[in-house]
């Protein structure tokens, strides 16, 4: 009996010390950021889509996931073969050429898809890096565990980027917003565009705040000659333990005098697309949301067959997939979205833009791209 005491004591030492040392981590890891207070929480709580603590979806949107998909998540990130879901062989990556960038005329649209949803995109001669995740090597809070980006031929560092005039963000989730690279860019850039209650990270990371500007759904703001507006997606957000909701999360308009172009971060389908086409369409291009859908994710990502229909309901002419092509972050295998796109965008009469990764694409350029994840198992 004495025995089977001392052990049970062991074991409730060891649970404390874990709990304790979870604790002390999501209070002190610099990763996961900052919390809103003073007058940034004032702003969020005063926002006609904040209550009950927490930002709300335009629509109904179920988070909860059954048994059954959290059963088959978690035997798949933990005992499944997935062979079957990555590149076998390192993705071939155009090296970024920041001369050929800068000569990109400014009357057009040149873009540059890093993997992912990190974007490097010029207009009117404006250049905006939106999403960046270039440093982190996971898209996790942890250094040793969590999604790891796929082997590439090539990675970019920050020092090959141009002069960025700004960096938009759609919202906080590690594949979007990566503690490594902002530390890196804070020195190079001035002016970041984030969702309400992001601006908290970034000043805990260093950011000065004067260099920070939050926005809700459907602000506007002119910048270098662009207007820039964000609105609405169906998502969420969250960093940490119990933060899920407490920023904002959204997507982003750019128009310049003569181009328009759409920006999707993360969303499930639903109504706002259309509302958004009709309010600041037609869109030249459209950087749309296609990859880590699940039917047991259903409303907070679209299947690639919603993404088609996403790009017609906000009335963009070229559509270029996104978050997909780097990290894991499904069940499906990593270049089934693009394909079931590509079906998709050839019955829709779509014209789809996937280029490689790290390749300058000029709008003013009509040339088809080739679809060359196909030479990949």
């Amino acid at each position: 009996m004495k025995i089977f005491k001392r052990i049970m004591l062991i074991l409730l030492s060891i649970i404390l010390l874990i709990v304790v040392a979870v604790v002390i981590f999501f209070r002190t890891a610099p990763q996961i950021g900052g919390k809103a207070a003073g007058e940034r929480l004032e702003r969020m709580q005063s926002a006609p889509n904040f209550s009950d603590g927490k930002f709300q979806n335009t629509v109904e949107t179920k988070m909860e996931m059954s048994w059954a998909t959290i059963r088959k998540s978690l035997a798949h990130y933990l005992f499944e073969d997935k062979t079957y879901k990555n590149p076998q062989w390192m993705i071939q990556v155009r090296k970024f050429s920041r001369e050929k960038f800068d000569e990109i005329p400014d009357d057009s649209i040149a873009f540059v898809w890093f993997g992912h949803s990190t974007i490097l995109m010029k207009i009117n001669g404006v250049t905006i890096l939106a999403d960046p995740v270039i440093v982190g090597e996971r898209a996790s809070m942890f250094s040793f565990m969590g999604p790891e980006r796929f082997d590439y031929t090539y990675q970019l560092t920050i020092d090959e980027l141009p002069e960025i005039d700004a960096v938009i963000l759609s919202h906080d989730h590690y594949d979007h917003l990566d503690y490594p690279t902002i530390k890196a860019l804070k020195e190079r850039v001035n002016r970041f565009y984030l969702p309400l209650g992001v601006g908290a990270h970034f000043e805990r990371w260093g950011v000065p705040a004067e260099n920070i500007t939050e926005l809700n759904w459907w602000d506007e703001l002119d910048f270098k000659g662009l207007r820039l507006a964000f609105a609405p997606t169906r998502h969420f957000s969250g960093r940490g333990f119990g933060d899920r909701f407490k920023t904002l999360w959204g997507s982003w308009v750019i128009l310049g005098e003569n181009k328009r172009v759409y920006f999707s971060g993360d969303s499930g389908y639903f109504p706002g697309f259309k509302e958004i086409g009709e309010k600041y369409g037609p869109f030249d291009l459209t950087f749309m949301e296609c990859g880590a859908y699940n039917e047991g994710w259903s409303e907070i990502h679209m299947f690639p067959e919603e993404t088609a229909q996403a790009h017609l309901d906000v009335k963009g002419r070229l559509l270029m997939p996104i978050h997909w092509g780097k990290f894991d972050l499904s069940l499906h295998p990593w270049k089934e979205s693009v394909q079931r796109l590509n079906k998709k965008a050839l019955e829709e009469n779509i014209r789809l833009f996937t280029p490689e990764v790290g390749q300058i694409v000029s709008l003013s350029d009509s040339s088809d791209l080739d679809q060359w994840w196909e030479s990949y198992d």
